[in-house]
């Protein structure tokens, strides 16, 4: 670029001076020699040759074989452009490839977290619906007491088929031989289970440990469960002495057939059928504490947890308030329940609620017996109050008119 200017700057001066110092015309005699053109001609000659000079400089500058190409390096792969464009174009496809991996790394990484939150979700529907032991203790406790029930069911029946036949004086128990006989039974009874120090002091009997068992109600209303079948006799004996410990003696022959033996017939059918109402709604309150059904480790632990002595077996009324009290009291129940998922929870509820329609029944169950004895009782009074009432004289009917 230097030589260039220092080329141009020659030029502009070869003109200049021509036409300041070559303006003098030309004689006509004298030869037509145009010096200034001869010159101007000679310093454009000596420029172009400059001005060629630079451009091969340049040229040899710019070959393969020129410092720049040394620069550039060898032309064994190609030209600079063909060089340059093949460069572009594999930055290019760098690019591509980049964005296209980017993209399956990001399509990957979705799938991924895809699936694993696929998983995670599977495996909270999968925990909810594990069965859990608060749930297997309630099948466990739910079927104990189903058991329990009608096991319960039958020692009621086979005491009151035994109380009844009592009661109606039949053959073979005490008071169809007797009011006497029927008074010593009762009292022999008493001497051989529940002497008291008295009654041994009087020379009666030998002192028994369950002293005055058959008159107290702690032998009917225990901890839930009779102390085995001495428990029970003394439960039972209990009811007896209650309801009925003297049966009237049974009525023979004329005392059935006479007019008056039949309303005396009537009457007494009458007292029995009470009596038997009476005697089977405590029948009820005995059985339901009788050992009946086998009591597994988990209620045996919860006796021991609230302060009971566990027993192998026991009673319905036992089993039904171990379970009631386990949702109540127990802290194992409570620890179970703080880490229950919803689901479970929800369960839990469902099988309080069918606790609770259980417990209902049982209480409807007893509010119609309830309801049994207060009729009875209704009865009796009206009854009575009918024969109290003063005496009024009737007319006497006219046969003839009816």
């Amino acid at each position: 670029m230097k030589n260039t200017s220092h080329l141009l700057s020659t030029a502009a001066g070869v003109l200049i001076g021509a036409a300041v110092f070559g303006a003098t015309p030309a004689l006509s005699q004298m030869a037509v020699i145009d010096w200034s053109a001869i010159a101007v001609q000679q310093a454009l000659k000596g420029l172009q040759n400059q001005a060629n000079g630079i451009l091969n400089n340049i040229t040899s500058q710019l070959g393969l074989s020129g410092p720049l190409a040394s620069l550039l390096g060898s032309n064994t792969y190609g030209d600079v452009t063909t060089l340059l464009r093949e460069g572009f174009t594999q930055n290019a496809n760098y690019s591509k490839a980049q964005v296209s991996a980017q993209r399956q790394i990001m399509d990957a990484s979705n799938t991924a977290m895809a699936r694993f939150e696929r998983d995670k979700r599977n495996a909270q529907i999968r925990d909810e619906h594990v069965v859990n032991a608060a749930h297997c203790a309630h099948l466990d406790n739910g079927q104990t007491i189903t058991v329990g029930a009608g096991q319960s069911w039958k020692v009621a029946t086979a005491i009151q088929n035994v109380a009844d036949e009592r009661g109606e004086s039949k053959k073979g128990t005490p008071s169809y031989y007797g009011a006497s006989q029927a008074v010593e039974a009762i009292n022999m009874l008493h001497y051989a289970r529940y002497c008291s120090a008295e009654e041994a002091a009087a020379g009666l009997c030998s002192a028994s440990q369950r002293e005055n068992a058959d008159q107290r109600a702690s032998s009917l209303f225990g901890t839930g469960t009779y102390d085995g079948q001495d428990g029970v006799n003394a439960a039972n004996d209990y009811v007896t002495h209650l309801i009925q410990p003297i049966v009237p003696t049974a009525q023979r022959g004329a005392q059935m057939t006479s007019l008056v033996g039949k309303e005396a017939t009537a009457r007494r059918r009458q007292y029995e059928a009470r009596v038997s109402l009476a005697r089977g709604v405590l029948n009820d309150v005995l059985a339901a504490q009788s050992p009946s059904v086998p009591l597994n480790a988990a209620q045996k632990q919860q006796m021991q947890n609230e302060g009971l002595t566990p027993v192998d077996t026991g009673s319905w009324l036992q089993a039904l308030e171990l379970d009631v009290h386990r949702r109540y009291s127990d802290v194992n129940w409570a620890a179970q329940l703080q880490s229950m998922p919803p689901a479970a929870v929800e369960r839990e509820i469902a099988n309080e609620l069918a606790v609770t329609n259980y417990l209902l029944l049982q209480n409807y169950r007893m509010a119609i017996k309830s309801a049994s004895v207060n009729a009875t009782n209704l009865a009796a009074v009206a009854e009575r109050d009918f024969q109290n009432k003063p005496a009024v004289e009737l007319p006497t009917p006219n046969m003839a008119n009816q």
